[in-house]
Protein backbone atom coordinates (compact mmCIF):
# COMPACT_ATOMS: atom_id res chain seq x y z
CA UNK A 1 0.00 0.00 0.00
CA UNK A 2 1.29 3.40 -0.56
CA UNK A 3 0.11 6.59 1.10
CA UNK A 4 0.76 10.31 -0.83
CA UNK A 5 0.43 13.31 1.84
CA UNK A 6 0.60 16.73 -0.03
CA UNK A 7 2.39 20.15 1.65
CA UNK A 8 3.21 22.97 1.11
CA UNK A 9 0.59 25.05 -0.15
CA UNK A 10 -0.70 28.49 1.18
CA UNK A 11 -1.44 31.75 0.32
CA UNK A 12 0.77 33.58 -1.90
CA UNK A 13 0.77 37.38 -4.23
CA UNK A 14 1.06 37.42 -7.58
CA UNK A 15 4.44 36.75 -8.85
CA UNK A 16 5.35 34.74 -5.99
CA UNK A 17 6.76 31.45 -5.24
CA UNK A 18 5.77 28.39 -3.94
CA UNK A 19 7.32 24.97 -3.43
CA UNK A 20 5.05 21.31 -2.97
CA UNK A 21 6.36 18.35 -1.36
CA UNK A 22 4.59 14.93 -2.06
CA UNK A 23 5.14 12.47 0.71
CA UNK A 24 4.95 8.79 0.30
CA UNK A 25 5.01 5.96 2.49
CA UNK A 26 4.59 2.55 2.66
CA UNK A 27 6.99 1.33 -0.25
CA UNK A 28 9.65 2.94 -2.15
CA UNK A 29 8.03 4.46 -5.13
CA UNK A 30 11.62 5.49 -6.61
CA UNK A 31 10.14 3.02 -9.72
CA UNK A 32 6.60 4.76 -10.24
CA UNK A 33 5.50 7.65 -12.19
CA UNK A 34 4.54 10.50 -10.17
CA UNK A 35 1.95 13.41 -11.51
CA UNK A 36 1.08 16.47 -9.83
CA UNK A 37 -3.00 17.48 -10.82
CA UNK A 38 -4.65 20.90 -9.57
CA UNK A 39 -8.43 21.63 -9.39
CA UNK A 40 -10.29 24.19 -8.79
CA UNK A 41 -14.23 24.95 -8.25
CA UNK A 42 -16.25 23.84 -11.21
CA UNK A 43 -13.76 22.32 -13.74
CA UNK A 44 -11.84 19.31 -14.30
CA UNK A 45 -8.67 18.17 -12.21
CA UNK A 46 -6.13 19.63 -14.96
CA UNK A 47 -2.43 17.52 -15.43
CA UNK A 48 0.43 19.92 -14.05
CA UNK A 49 3.52 18.14 -14.32
CA UNK A 50 4.81 14.44 -14.21
CA UNK A 51 8.20 12.85 -13.85
CA UNK A 52 8.60 9.15 -14.91
CA UNK A 53 10.39 6.20 -12.04
CA UNK A 54 13.81 4.81 -11.95
CA UNK A 55 14.24 2.22 -15.76
CA UNK A 56 11.60 4.40 -17.53
CA UNK A 57 12.48 6.55 -20.29
CA UNK A 58 9.76 10.09 -20.46
CA UNK A 59 11.74 12.07 -17.71
CA UNK A 60 9.53 14.74 -17.35
CA UNK A 61 6.54 16.34 -18.84
CA UNK A 62 4.53 19.69 -18.24
CA UNK A 63 1.02 20.99 -19.05
CA UNK A 64 0.70 24.25 -20.91
CA UNK A 65 -0.17 26.02 -18.13
CA UNK A 66 3.23 25.20 -16.64
CA UNK A 67 5.89 25.18 -18.69
CA UNK A 68 8.19 27.51 -18.27
CA UNK A 69 7.20 28.38 -14.79
CA UNK A 70 7.44 24.98 -13.15
CA UNK A 71 9.45 22.43 -12.14
CA UNK A 72 9.09 18.51 -10.99
CA UNK A 73 12.02 16.88 -9.31
CA UNK A 74 12.16 14.13 -7.15
CA UNK A 75 14.75 13.12 -4.23
CA UNK A 76 14.43 8.68 -4.35
CA UNK A 77 16.54 8.29 -1.46
CA UNK A 78 13.82 10.30 0.57
CA UNK A 79 10.43 9.01 -1.14
CA UNK A 80 9.72 12.91 -1.74
CA UNK A 81 8.63 14.78 -5.50
CA UNK A 82 8.43 18.55 -5.51
CA UNK A 83 6.86 20.81 -7.81
CA UNK A 84 8.63 24.47 -7.83
CA UNK A 85 5.89 26.79 -8.62
CA UNK A 86 7.33 30.13 -9.78
CA UNK A 87 5.56 33.48 -11.24
CA UNK A 88 2.61 32.58 -9.76
CA UNK A 89 -1.03 33.74 -11.44
CA UNK A 90 -4.19 33.93 -10.33
CA UNK A 91 -5.38 31.43 -12.63
CA UNK A 92 -2.74 28.95 -10.65
CA UNK A 93 -5.21 29.36 -8.00
CA UNK A 94 -6.69 25.34 -6.79
CA UNK A 95 -6.16 22.51 -4.99
CA UNK A 96 -2.89 20.99 -6.13
CA UNK A 97 -2.73 16.69 -5.32
CA UNK A 98 -0.31 14.37 -6.53
CA UNK A 99 -0.54 10.98 -7.87
CA UNK A 100 1.78 7.76 -8.45
CA UNK A 101 1.41 4.77 -10.46
CA UNK A 102 3.71 1.54 -11.64
CA UNK A 103 3.65 2.39 -14.94
CA UNK A 104 5.19 5.29 -17.32
CA UNK A 105 3.64 8.74 -16.60
CA UNK A 106 -0.02 9.93 -18.47
CA UNK A 107 -1.15 13.09 -18.80
CA UNK A 108 -4.80 11.65 -17.52
CA UNK A 109 -6.06 10.69 -14.33
CA UNK A 110 -5.34 6.97 -14.76
CA UNK A 111 -2.97 6.89 -11.53
CA UNK A 112 -3.13 3.77 -9.22
CA UNK A 113 -2.23 6.14 -5.88
CA UNK A 114 -3.92 9.83 -4.86
CA UNK A 115 -3.00 11.84 -2.29
CA UNK A 116 -5.92 14.02 -0.43
CA UNK A 117 -4.35 17.73 -1.77
CA UNK A 118 -2.83 21.07 -0.58
CA UNK A 119 -5.03 24.37 -1.30
CA UNK A 120 -2.73 26.98 -3.11
CA UNK A 121 -4.50 30.75 -3.29
CA UNK A 122 -2.95 33.18 -5.23
CA UNK A 123 -4.08 36.47 -5.00
CA UNK A 124 -3.26 39.74 -7.07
Amino acid sequence: QVQLIESGGGLVQAAGSLRLSCAASGRTISSYAVGWFRQSPGKEREFVAAVAGIGWTGATGYGDSARGRFTISRDNTENLVYLQMNSLKPEDTAVYYCAARRRTWTVSRQYDYWGQGTQVTVSS
